[in-house]
Order: C-alpha cells, then sequence, then structure tokens
C-alpha cells in the first residue's frame, strides 16, 4: 500500500470534524510537514477561520514521531483533546494504518492529590495535618467545595481539576492539591500507585501527541528537569502569549505573608535555634516592607538588601536542618516536612537571586490594597533562554493569528531569542516565517475607523469627548458592542456613563464570571460588554451580538512597568528603538488580538473603531495599522456611524 499523501491525510480530517478546506489550511500543513522533516523551524500566522489546528496536527500525526503541542489557553487544550484529536485520529487510522495515541499533561497541582485528600493538609499553626473537611463547616462555601471534591474524588478517571464542573475556588482546590515541590513522590507515597498526576505522566509517555501548556512547557525548559517526555517536534499555538508565559514561571516573588507562613511551617520540625533565626529574619523582612515605596529598584536599598541576606542565611540553616532531624510526634512527618521544605527552600531561592544582584534581571516593589508590598524578581529578557532551551535538538513550529507585527515575522521572532528571519549561524537557529492569510475578505467584511478628531488621551482624568464619542458609536450600532479597555478604571467609567444616558444593557468585567459574561453578551444581542485585559484576546462571538470593538486608547504599557521599562530602556543603551522593539511592539500585538474580535464567521460584518487619534496621526500609527487585520480605513466618523447604522439595520431584519 502506498504511502498516503498529505492533502489526502488532510482532506480526510477536515471531513471527519465537519470543516470546509481552505488554501491557507493547505499551505499551513505542507510547510508544516517541510519544517518537521527537514527538522527546521517555522513561524505561521494563520489567521482566524483557517482551520490551523488541522494544519498542524495531520502533518504532525503523519510524521510518526512524538510531538508536544502547547497552547496558551485551556478552551484551545479541550478542544484540541475533546474533540480534533479524536476526530483526526479516527479519520487517519484507515489511511496511516496505525492509530496515533493522544495525551493531556499538566502541572501537578492541576491534579487532585489523593494523600492530600485523605490524609488531610498540613497546617501552619500546629503540628501535623488536619482534617480540611471536619475544619470547614459544612454550610460554608469552603466546606461545600470540600464535600462536593470528596464526592467527585470517587467517580473522576483524570483527577484534573478542568474535568470538574462546575469549578471550585482556588482556596478549596488549595486543600487537596500540591505544588511538585510538595509531592512526597510516588515511591515514598501510600496512594502513588493510584496517583492522578503519575497517571498522566505516564500517559503521556506512551502518546504520539503530548497536549500541554505554555506554562508546563516553561517550567520544562527553565528548571532542568525533564517534565515532558523526550520529543522530536514541538508545535507552539497561541504562540503570540509564549513570552508573557515563561516570563512569569521566570518570576519570583516574596511577601511577608509568605514568609511568616514558611517559619509557621518549619517552627515545629527544626531546633529552636534555627527556628528563632528564621523568626527574626523575617519580623526584620516585615519591618522593611511596611515602608517599602512600589517602583523598580535599580539598586537594592541597603536596608531591604540586609533584610534579605538575612532571610536567604537563616533559609539555608533552616533547609539544612529540616534534613538532618526526624519528629516521630508529628503526624505524617514526611508530608509536613516536604510542604515546610517546599516553603523555605522557595524564600532562599527568591532572596539569593536579588542579593546577588545581575544585569539580567529585574527587581521591583509592588503595593497591593488588600495583600501589603511585595518585593519581585524577573528576567530582562527570555529570549536567550527560550533559543538555548527551545530551538535545540527538535523541531519547532510556532504558530497565531498574530505573529507578523508592523508587516514582518521580526519582531515577534527577536523576542523568541532569533535573528532575523533567513540569517542565523551554529549558535543562532535559522527559521522561516510564512503568513497564510485568512479566509475572511477583511476590506468587505470590517471598517477600521480611527476618531482622530478626539483630544489625545492624557494619563489620568475624564475623557469626555471619547465617552460623547462611545456612546454614539454604541447608539449607531444598536448595542452589539465590545469595549475594549486599557484599564478596569476606565471600563467602570464607560459603563456607568452609557448606563446614565441610555437604556441599552452593559455588562462589565467583575460584575459577573468571565464565562457567564460572554454567555450573556452572545445571547443577547442588543447588549454591550466592556471589560479590559483578558476580553481582548478571550472572546470569541460570531454573529450579530458583536459588531462594533472599540478601543480606547492604543495598549501601551504603563509607563511605570518596571519590566517593561526596564526591557525598554535596555534596548536603547544597546543602540536600538526601546518604544518601538518593546511598547510598540506590545501594543501591536493586543491590537491584533482586539480587532481580531470582530470577524469570527464568513457572514459577520462590522467596525473596528479606535477611540485615540495618535493611531492616525502619529509615526508609529503607519506599524500599528500593519498589524492589523486588511479592514477598509476611514476617519470619517459619519461614515462610522452610517455603516453601524446599515449592519445594525441588516441583523433586525434577519432577527
Amino acid at each position: 500500500m502506498t504511502k498516503p499523501s498529505l492533502p489526502e491525510l488532510l482532506h480526510a480530517a477536515v471531513a471527519a470534524v465537519g470543516g470546509t478546506e481552505r488554501p491557507g489550511q493547505v499551505s499551513m500543513a505542507e510547510a508544516v510537514a517541510g519544517a518537521v522533516d527537514d527538522n527546521a523551524h517555522l513561524l505561521v500566522q494563520a489567521g482566524t477561520g483557517t482551520g490551523k489546528s488541522l494544519g498542524y496536527l495531520v502533518p504532525a500525526l503523519a510524521h510518526g514521531e512524538r510531538v508536544v503541542v502547547a497552547t496558551a489557553t485551556l478552551a484551545l487544550q479541550r478542544q484540541l483533546v475533546e474533540r480534533d484529536l479524536p476526530r483526526t485520529v479516527d479519520a487517519l487510522h484507515p489511511l496511516l494504518r496505525r492509530r496515533p495515541q493522544f495525551a493531556m499533561l499538566k502541572g501537578r497541582s492541576n491534579y487532585l492529590c489523593l494523600h492530600r485528600l485523605h490524609e488531610g493538609a498540613p497546617q501552619d499553626e500546629e503540628e501535623g495535618l488536619f482534617d480540611q473537611f471536619e475544619a470547614a463547616a459544612p454550610s460554608s462555601k469552603l466546606g461545600q467545595d470540600l464535600l462536593r471534591l470528596r464526592d467527585w474524588s470517587d467517580e473522576t478517571e483524570s483527577g484534573d481539576r478542568d474535568d470538574l464542573t462546575p469549578g471550585v475556588s482556588d482556596r478549596a482546590w488549595a486543600q487537596i492539591s500540591v505544588s511538585s515541590r510538595e509531592c512526597l513522590g510516588a515511591t515514598k507515597c501510600a496512594y502513588g500507585a493510584e496517583c492522578f498526576a503519575e497517571a498522566a505522566r505516564e500517559r503521556a509517555k506512551l502518546a504520539d501527541v503530548v497536549v500541554t501548556n505554555h506554562a508546563l512547557l516553561a517550567i520544562d525548559a527553565i528548571e532542568g528537569a525533564p517534565v515532558l517526555p523526550k520529543h522530536e517536534v514541538l508545535i507552539v499555538d497561541e504562540a503570540h502569549e509564549l513570552v508573557s508565559r515563561v516570563t512569569g514561571v521566570a518570576t519570583g516573588e516574596l511577601t511577608p505573608g509568605q514568609v511568616n507562613r514558611a517559619v509557621r511551617r518549619a517552627a515545629k520540625l527544626v531546633n529552636e535555634k534555627a527556628a528563632d533565626a528564621l523568626l527574626t529574619a523575617s519580623e526584620g523582612f516585615e519591618r522593611v516592607m511596611e515602608l517599602a515605596l512600589p517602583g523598580r529598584l535599580e539598586e537594592v536599598p541597603e536596608d531591604l538588601g540586609y533584610a534579605l541576606m538575612a532571610l536567604r542565611d537563616a533559609a539555608r540553616t533552616v533547609i539544612s536542618a529540616l534534613g538532618g532531624t526526624r519528629d516521630k510526634s508529628v503526624q505524617d512527618e514526611d508530608a509536613v516536612r516536604k510542604q515546610a521544605m517546599a516553603s523555605v527552600e522557595s524564600i532562599h531561592g527568591v532572596a539569593e537571586r536579588i542579593t546577588q544582584g545581575s544585569e539580567y534581571d529585574v527587581v521591583w516593589i509592588e503595593r497591593h490594597d488588600r495583600f501589603g508590598a511585595s518585593v519581585r524578581i524577573a528576567p530582562l529578557s527570555v529570549s536567550g533562554l527560550l533559543r538555548e532551551k527551545l530551538f535545540a535538538d527538535r523541531s519547532v513550529v510556532l504558530t497565531s493569528a498574530t505573529l507578523k507585527l508592523g508587516g514582518d515575522f521580526n519582531g515577534v521572532g527577536a523576542s523568541l531569542g532569533l535573528a532575523p528571519e533567513g540569517t542565523g549561524g551554529e549558535d543562532v537557529p535559522r527559521w522561516k516565517g510564512l503568513d497564510v492569510g485568512s479566509p475572511f475578505d477583511y476590506p468587505r467584511q470590517g471598517i477600521l475607523y480611527v476618531a482622530r478628531h478626539l483630544a489625545l488621551p492624557g494619563r489620568e482624568g475624564s475623557r469626555t469627548d471619547m465617552l460623547d464619542e462611545l456612546a454614539e458609536l454604541v447608539e449607531a450600532a444598536g448595542g452589539r458592542t465590545l469595549g475594549l479597555f486599557s484599564s478596569m478604571r476606565a471600563a467602570q467609567a464607560a459603563a456607568e456613563e452609557l448606563r446614565s444616558r441610555q437604556d441599552k444593557q452593559i455588562l462589565l468585567q467583575g460584575e459577573e464570571t468571565l464565562g457567564e459574561l460572554i454567555k450573556n453578551f452572545a445571547a443577547e444581542p442588543e447588549t454591550c460588554l466592556f471589560g479590559t485585559l483578558s476580553l481582548w484576546q478571550g472572546v470569541d462571538v460570531p454573529g450579530p451580538s458583536c459588531q462594533l470593538v472599540v478601543m480606547d486608547r492604543i495598549p501601551f504599557p504603563r509607563p511605570d512597568d518596571p519590566l517593561m521599562s526596564a526591557r525598554q530602556k535596555a534596548v536603547e543603551e544597546a543602540g536600538g528603538n526601546g518604544f518601538m522593539a518593546v511598547a510598540a511592539t506590545h501594543a501591536a500585538l493586543l491590537m491584533a488580538q482586539g480587532a481580531g474580535r470582530l470577524v469570527r464567521a464568513m457572514g459577520d460584518k462590522g467596525v473596528v473603531a479606535v477611540l485615540d487619534p495618535r493611531l492616525a496621526n502619529a509615526r508609529y500609527g503607519s506599524y500599528l495599522r500593519a498589524s492589523l487585520p486588511d479592514f477598509w480605513y476611514t476617519t470619517d466618523r459619519n461614515q462610522a456611524r452610517r455603516s453601524l447604522a446599515a449592519i445594525d439595520a441588516a441583523a433586525k431584519a434577519s432577527e
């Protein structure tokens, strides 16, 4: 039997999922197959509606070697594992004459821990463990969540938190889960043979395709201890999110509350001298943090430096003492000791990293109204880490609807540690970029309207002219508006103003869960949904409910964002344009994602309105516009309103 061709395989898979074959999907599949066969690297921009999941899954399954697919969102992981992969495997089985296996793998804390569930959770104030089910009042929300978790533990096959519907609070989940540092290990745990996390790892070892998330991919790269099984091909979907997810994993934090918990956990397990030293260091750190002002620390102040050195040294002493003493009076000592060790090691690691000081790290203080001050440290750049850890010894395909910013892939490539396209050498991977377009006819389906006549947005204060413009646009659109705001304060102010002016229902992020808000927005066409960052990327509402997408301003990073401003300064000191490399790239990525909320299906029509004149007037405006879908462009406010009114009338006629 001759080997089936890629077009045959793709045709079978598309038919199985009930889709339509697109030219862009075929181009993508051929390019992915070529990159995998040549052990090369590829960046693919595939617009909404291309069918990019099958564009990489089909060539990956046909290749026959193990493939890891990493995504940023839970929604896409579920789509891959519950819909795309089962149907594709069934469709390809007769042609490939083998049935590829697939599995999902997440970090350990995503799985229910049977030891925690049955033996209890270590309690900070007392020795040993306590029964969290006894401690929580059955009538309380926490008590109800815990009882539901106990019932669920008897019926779940995966132990995966995301398979529990409806979900439970983070506080409840923390009672029955452990981090990788807190885990006793399968060989030492009485429940090791039944462990959900270990079972997931075993399934991944046997699978041809392993679906995971960006965070676990980052942990696998950063921590050196392999979490993912060995693989020949890595596919990163939603790749525009990768740098921020890796940065998040590589960011360390110290808070007085966290240090106090570590002191309580370790106190009963070590000698009095070691415990007192950690307590004294903790109190010193807390005093310093009470007076700490938010902002970047180009140099660590002397008092904070001393406090961190005292913490580091005391933590090191406690770690040594924890390893060398035993106390049989402590119930389930191994579990209690493991949690104490994890807490103290975390503090030691962050304190040492800050006190050592590195030109490649950024340190800053944050203040939170509820949780107080924290000191944080993050890498100035993750590009070197990604270049070294991601692109060695395997073929890497990165794909997203937004990778081509300002007309090329080099901005995103640079953030991943890659040289400009077509260049490279022994230590710098070579790669190719491919834009397979979109099946949508953007110039006919959408308008990009920039409100050129408005005043420049200030840093603070009311934008009365912007609110007037917003109200007129929403009125013309008959509701049907997704409002994307640069801050929660701006979203709240706009919602309050429009609620006082008109009778359209305004849903506001934070007033209900995100899932409920999006569901209600989709169900009621004349409704508006206003919110901030998670809405710029997380809304998929095709049809008449979303015919106007409004951005209140260009979403540049805040000028006082310590990490972004440090990255910008570093580019400038190296002779580059820091604003374009960092701030404009950040804004372009978000705007491309935000504008992508408008056209989600072949029949969708509407307007993306940007209420910031800089998009039309500033020198960088053309770079930002080149990063957006190719909508018909206008600065004529009357044209925008007339178009919205016509689209609204057509929607009403068809309802």
